[in-house]
Order: structure tokens, then C-alpha cells, then sequence
């Protein structure tokens, strides 16, 4: 008899089928296979694009070592250790890999004990001079039982399937956040260096200012100049002088930001002032296909994808009946040395059927429910596709023109200093009214601040189109998928946009 039902068992979890779509990975919204319509620049103003460099060899792993700065590269060496945003996201990878261990257990028998001893007493009793007494019977119990589901429609298996995809995604996950984080760093670094040389701007303009002013009220005593010229120079030093000071706000903002990013207190993190490099680096984008394979965001997102996928098959596995085994035996004996021989023994094997005839729809919208998630994250992956190649034909063009720009902006900015000291050189001469200073030295600071804007949007930018080409980050970076008996998990190519319908099977709801 237990031979029997022990062969029985087996049958049933060896061919047991899986019901349920197996996954293939569906196409993104549209073919990537084209170039990047930003790829290539074109001539602005009689500036001609130059290819990008160091193109694609720059070191995908500490990319921001393109940078040649080395108070970068110790912050950045930092957001791994330090970042708490990246610390909840492995938490939560940890959690999802507990997930799998909980989901895998009912492949497996379950073993449970009990035990017991009890003194009974009944309602009548013998009267005494000291008072009732009852009879009492006192009984003694230990016993064992065995429960094992067994998995004829791959219910569990799918439960696993989903979970173990579902753990990619949360590595994915912190891949992703760990790049937003680095390109924080980036940008928020470069902005900082930028403000330090904001403020050697504004302090260089608060000292010619004040030569000025010098010269304007030398000239007043002269009574070659009138308190109106004084009044003015006066004007654009405090202007100058404000500026130069909330410069140093902004700095400090920076600064900490920086701090957090490196998951720091704000009182820890000093960084001393310093000129920006000298070259930004520029990239090229590579093969458009390749990015699916580099951003750690689509990997979640198909991985996402691949687990709603599986939850269809736990849903449609609830239309059909399950099969447990739950052996058990009881030892039971009013006598403690008489509760282990055989004769106490009460047991009982065999298998078992449950399953749900009649539920008002209840599965069939569970069903129903579970595809409509499953388009839910295919649409999700489609639009993550989307937005990535957005990001970075947005990037590339920024990194195009925002060099164009920067190089005629700098001839601007030349020839707006060159303008400002021929007009102090007139005034003093006398040909020219103090207003025309003025409107040469305003120009000029306006330049210089709009040079220094286009370099820390270069700055951002370059560091903007690492992150959207996926950093040093690989689809073949993610764990291995759980072993699953009865699962291929074989990576399947993307299916054709409008597959074939498949063949019903006679264990197919619909």
C-alpha cells in the first residue's frame, strides 16, 4: 500500500505539466536596429562637428575616471559604500531572494511534530471527609505528520518562476539607482566646481570695479566726472559684490548635497576649491541595439515583465484540482511507559483531492486579472525602451552643441572684455560718457556667466549620456535565474510583433 501511493506521488509530480504561457520576450514598441538620428552633427555658424571622443573605449566601469579628477574619483569610489538609498535597494533584493527560498519550500514534504499529556477528570466523584474527588484518567499523546503538495500543474514552479524574475528586477534595481546616484554625483561635483569659478569671476570683477570706481572719483575731483558717474560705478561694485557673495550659498548647497549623495553628514565633507577640467569628455553613443542589453532600468522592466508573465500561469492553475499527501501517525496511551509500542499507534496515508467546482468567476478573474498585469509591465518595458533612447538621442544632441555653443560663446565673451577695457580706456580719455563703462562691463560679466553656464550644462550633459548608455552596467551582470524542473529558462529571443496564436491544449481553460 505505501509502495503504491509513494509511486503514485511520484507519477504525478514527474508528469505533471505546466499550465500557463511559457515567457518570450515580446519587441520593444519599435525596431532599434537604425543609428541615432543624433549621432552625427552637422556645421553651426561656421563651426564643424568633430567626432566624439574617447568614443566608446572610455572605461564603462568607474566611468567618471574619464574625468582625470581625483577628488572626484574618491567621492564617487564613496556612493557604493555609503549611499543609503542603494543600501534600501540591496535590503530589498535580500528580501526578494527570501522571496525564492519561501516560494521553493513546498516543493519539498513538510514535517510536523505534536505532543501532549493530560489529566481528565469526571463530573462525579467520592465523598470524603477532606471533599470530593473526582476520577481523573490522564492520557499521554506524540505524534508525526507528513505534508507534501504535489505540484501536478506547476503552480508552485510558476510561483518560483515569478519570484526568481522578480529578484532580477530588484538587482536591476540597484544597478539603476546606483547609476542615478553616481550621475548625481557628477553633476552636483561639476556644478560645485563651476560656482568656485563663479566666484573667482566675481571676485576678479569686484576688484576691476573698484579700480574703476578709484578712477571715477579721482576724475570727479578733477571735475572731469559728476556724482552721477560716481553713483553708478558705485552701483555695479555692489552688484558685482552681491553676487560674489551669494555664490558662496550656492557653493555650500552643492557641497552638501554631495555629502548626502555620499551618504554622509554635511559636517564630514570638505571639498576644497578647484578649476573644473580643462577637456570634457565626449562619447559616442555605439550600436542603438546594444542599449537594451546596458541600461539596468530595462532589464528591470523586462524582468518585471517575465514575472507578471509567470502569475498567469499560478492563476490558471487554480482552475484545476490539487493533490496533497499527508501521511501521519499518532501514538496515544493513558500510560507514559505504553505511549511508544505499536499497539498505541493510530496512522493514516493516502492522497488527497481539493479543488473548487463552482466560484461565481472568482479564478476566471483572477485569470483575467493576472493578463491584464502582464500587459500592464509590456507596455512598462515598451515605454522604458522609449524614454531610454529619448535620453540619450537627448543627450547626444546637448553634447553636439552644447561644444558649438561654447566655442562661440567664448569668442563672445573675448570680445566682450576687450570691448569693456577699450571703453574705460576712452573714458579716462574723455571721449566717451561713463555709461558706455557701464553697459561694456555688464556685458562683459553677463558673457562670462553665460561661458560658465554652457560649460556646466557640457559637464552634465557628458555625464547625462553615460547614465542613459547604461554606464559600465550588463545585462549579463544579473544572477542566474533559479533552477526550476520543468521550466526553460533559456533567454528566448525577442517573438515577432504579431505571433502566430497558439495551439489550444487540452489543459487550457479557454
Amino acid at each position: 500500500m505505501k509502495r503504491r501511493t509513494a509511486t503514485f506521488a511520484a507519477a504525478l509530480t514527474l508528469c505533471g505539466c505546466m499550465v500557463g504561457p511559457d515567457y518570450q520576450r515580446p519587441p520593444p514598441a519599435s525596431d532599434p536596429s537604425p543609428p541615432y538620428k543624433e549621432a552625427t552633427g552637422a556645421e553651426v555658424y561656421g563651426v564643424e562637428f568633430r567626432p566624439a571622443l574617447p568614443r566608446d573605449t572610455i572605461d564603462r566601469g568607474p566611468w567618471w575616471n574619464a574625468y582625470g579628477d581625483p577628488v572626484l574619483d574618491q567621492l564617487a569610489a564613496q556612493v557604493d559604500v555609503s549611499n543609503q538609498t542603494l543600501k534600501e535597494n540591496e535590503a530589498a533584493y535580500r528580501q526578494a531572494v527570501a522571496l525564492i527560498r519561501q516560494s521553493q519550500s513546498p516543493l519539498y514534504p513538510s514535517l510536523t511534530y505534536s505532543g501532549g499529556a493530560a489529566q481528565t477528570s469526571s463530573a462525579g466523584g467520592v465523598r470524603s471527609t477532606s471533599g470530593t474527588v473526582g476520577n481523573s484518567v490522564g492520557s499521554f499523546t506524540v505524534g508525526t505528520a507528513l505534508s507534501w503538495e504535489i505540484d501536478v500543474w506547476g503552480n508552485i514552479r510558476r510561483t518560483i518562476e515569478s519570484d526568481s524574475a522578480a529578484a532580477q528586477a530588484s538587482f536591476a534595481d540597484i544597478a539603476a539607482a546606483r547609476l542615478s546616484a553616481q550621475s548625481s554625483l557628477v553633476s552636483a561635483y561639476f556644478s560645485l566646481r563651476i560656482a568656485d569659478e563663479a566666484i573667482q569671476l566675481y571676485k576678479a570683477s569686484v576688484a576691476a570695479y573698484e579700480k574703476s570706481l578709484q578712477i571715477v572719483r579721482n576724475q570727479q575731483i578733477s571735475g572731469t566726472a559728476s556724482g552721477l558717474d560716481v553713483a553708478q560705478a558705485e552701483t555695479i561694485l555692489e552688484q558685482a559684490r552681491a553676487l560674489y557673495t551669494a555664490e558662496f550659498a550656492t557653493r555650500a548647497q552643492l557641497e552638501h548635497s554631495i555629502a548626502a549623495l555620499v551618504g554622509k553628514m554635511p559636517a564630514e565633507v570638505t571639498i576644497k576649491p578647484a578649476p573644473t577640467p580643462r577637456n570634457v569628455p565626449t562619447l559616442d553613443a555605439g550600436v542603438p541595439s546594444t542599449l537594451l542589453e546596458r541600461r539596468p532600468d530595462i532589464a528591470a522592466a523586462e524582468r518585471t515583465m517575465a514575472s507578471a508573465n509567470a502569475q498567469i500561469g499560478v492563476a490558471v492553475g487554480a482552475y484545476y484540482p490539487q493533490f496533497t499527501f499527508d501521511p501521519s501517525i499518532t501514538f496515544l496511551s493513558t500510560m507514559l511507559s505504553a505511549l511508544l509500542q505499536i499497539g498505541s499507534a493510530v496512522w493514516s496515508i493516502g492522497p488527497q483531492l481539493a479543488g473548487t467546482a463552482f466560484d461565481a468567476g472568482g479564478r476566471a478573474a483572477q485569470v483575467e486579472g493576472a493578463r491584464a498585469n502582464y500587459d500592464k509591465a509590456v507596455a512598462t518595458y515598451r515605454q522604458t525602451v522609449i524614454t531610454a533612447f529619448q535620453q540619450v538621442e537627448d543627450a547626444l544632441a546637448q553634447q553636439h552643441y552644447f561644444e558649438i555653443q561654447e566655442q562661440i560663446q567664448r569668442r563672445a565673451a573675448t570680445s566682450a572684455r576687450e570691448a569693456e577695457r577699450l571703453s574705460l580706456n576712452q573714458y579716462e580719455a574723455g571721449t566717451v560718457a561713463y555709461t558706455t563703462v557701464i553697459q561694456a562691463q555688464t556685458t562683459a560679466l553677463s558673457a562670462e556667466q553665460t561661458l560658465l553656464t554652457i560649460r556646466q550644462n557640457r559637464f552634465t550633459t557628458s555625464a547625462t549620456l553615460i547614465t542613459a548608455l547604461g554606464g559600465g552596467w550588463n545585462d549579463k551582470m544579473l544572477p542566474p535565474p533559479v533552477f526550476i524542473p520543468g521550466i526553460d529558462q533559456t533567454p528566448q529571443p525577442a517573438v515577432p510583433a504579431t505571433p502566430a496564436p497558439p495551439k489550444k491544449k487540452w489543459w487550457w481553460p479557454f
